[in-house]
């Protein structure tokens, strides 16, 4: 998976047409949707659809993600089955809630790369937690191995089942986001923000990409094209951003060199969490760290 994984465009699994549109626009990855997009009659032609769009998409940059339908469903084994021949980077998980549904979905992707003589583990998950019980178990889904990349909210379906109701302001989910961010953090992956549902709304989205990149997330799933431009922008590290990381690591190291384990830039105190955090912008940016400083120490 690549280092930034900011904007995750959902498409209709069985439509050929908005498939090929999302692979032209600057998404770090595409999700064809066996799930909610497709109507349970047509899960079956939904799966040939998405084989014969994926295979005449030019290679791209995004990554060719599939959403499978929930484990427990009578759909997923033939998600898998039927779709592998596709080639997916990584198979999207919804409303997962234990660990050992992730270890089902590896068991039969473990099988399916052996058969096509890949490496175990070459295709990743990502799982989307989508209730109170996924939620409470974050620490054991976190944990599920080697093929997890990512974590991502499922916010909607988490307030139908908590019996919340959405707002704007979203503290119905607070906690819910607090718990994932913390969990992928701990183990390694990337955190991923749930969906915004108001598609005309492009200066509400921003702010909430915004604040959620604050809270520690790494990038946001998407339902229409227009959102990709504005998720991409708030969840890079603009160039002021990056240029005062640069700075900063310049000078703690200048001190560092010098002996001193803590410094004072433009008034404020700089240690070696605020040195870390620095460095994580840039990382997120695709910069790399600035050569030390010794004239600005």
């Amino acid at each position: 998976m690549p280092l930034r994984l900011r904007s995750l465009l959902f498409t209709p699994a069985d439509s050929p047409r908005k498939m090929a549109k999302g692979a032209t626009l600057p998404a770090d990855a595409i999700i064809a949707d066996l799930e909610d997009a497709v109507a349970p009659s047509r899960k079956q032609e939904a799966r040939v659809l998405l084989v014969e769009s994926l295979r005449k998409l030019p290679k791209g940059p995004a990554l060719r993600c599939i959403r499978i339908n929930p484990v427990g469903s009578p759909f997923w084994p033939d998600d898998l089955l039927e779709t592998f021949a596709a080639e997916p980077c990584c198979y999207v998980v919804p409303k997962v809630e234990s660990a050992a549904e992730l270890h089902l979905v590896s068991q039969q992707l473990t099988g399916l790369e052996r058969e096509a003589g890949l490496p175990v583990e070459t295709v990743r998950l990502l799982a989307i937690v989508e209730t109170a019980a996924g939620i409470m178990n974050l620490r054991e889904i976190a944990g599920a191995g080697g093929r997890l990349t990512a974590l991502a909210l499922g916010a909607e379906d988490f307030a139908v089942d908590t019996g919340a109701q959405r707002t704007p302001a979203g503290w119905e989910i607070l906690y819910a986001r607090s718990a994932l961010v913390t969990a992928a953090a701990a183990f390694g992956l990337q955190a991923i923000d749930t969906v915004y549902t108001d598609l005309a709304d492009d200066a509400g989205l921003a702010e909430e990409c915004t604040a959620m990149r604050k809270m520690g997330f790494r990038g946001k799933l998407a339902i229409h094209p227009r959102q990709v431009d504005v998720i991409n922008a708030a969840f890079t590290p603009g160039r002021a951003e990056v240029e005062a990381a640069r700075r900063l690591i310049a000078v703690f190291e200048a001190h560092a060199r010098a002996g001193q384990g803590v410094c004072v830039l433009d008034g404020k105190m700089v240690d070696l969490p605020i040195y870390r955090a620095a460095q994580d912008l840039l990382a997120r940016a695709g910069e790399a760290p600035a050569e030390a400083n010794a004239d600005e120490a």
